[in-house]
């Protein structure tokens, strides 16, 4: 009954604030914020947290006993954890990231605050490369002692280089997830055992 998929997130951004105001006048110790909403909320909160402020979206309000809004995003930081629980630190290491869009940015950004020496991020050149170069200017800003760099996708020679070069790579795209489950973006044949390679795909489990 919302028609396109496009009139329904309009709708959503615009209830945005109104849904903001009623959970905090109902008292909620805080919520979850899930797309299309992620970005328009930050509009009506009082705080972000430094991980948010730069990738600029909030999926996590926590509501302070004073009706302060603290926006946080724990995309970045549930990935960095599980790199961690799994015995990989970010700290010194030159990451390669696949994609700029949804969780990719929140990946880099995490990274970066976490200590990460280099962060190469690969992108085509569609419309969400301009997603990725704003991330690299934001973290040349706000994060120099980690060298942040895109470059399309399409430059196979480039991304084979930087992933013979790097300590972790990170699919953060949609391929390898249903349908695209039988699809990938780097050859086989340059995996090596000393890489760590993880990614934001959880459909199918083991990809």
């Amino acid at each position: 009954g919302f028609g396109s998929p496009e009139d329904f997130a309009a709708l959503i951004g615009e209830k945005t604030g109104e849904a903001v105001a009623a959970l905090k006048l109902l008292g909620c110790g805080g919520f979850n914020v899930t797309m299309p909403c992620k970005t328009e909320v930050t509009k009506y909160l009082d705080r972000l947290s430094p991980a948010c402020e730069l990738i600029g979206a909030s999926n996590c309000v926590v509501v302070e006993p004073d009706g302060t809004l603290t926006g946080h995003n724990t995309d970045g930081i549930g990935f960095v954890r599980n790199l961690r629980e799994h015995g990989v630190e970010v700290r010194g290491q030159k990451l390669v990231v696949l994609g700029a869009g949804g969780a990719a940015p929140a990946i880099c950004v995490q990274a970066a605050l976490d200590g990460a020496a280099e962060i190469a991020i690969f992108n085509r050149k569609d419309e969400f490369y301009p997603n990725g170069e704003h991330t690299v200017k934001k973290l040349s800003q706000a994060v120099p002692a980690c060298k942040a760099s895109i470059a399309p996708l399409e430059d196979r020679a480039a991304l084979e280089q930087a992933v013979a070069g790097c300590d972790i790579l990170v699919n953060a795209t949609k391929v390898g997830m249903k349908p695209l489950d039988g699809e990938t973006l780097i050859d086989p044949a340059w995996f090596r055992p000393d890489l760590v390679v993880a990614d934001t795909v959880y459909n199918p489990r083991e990809t």
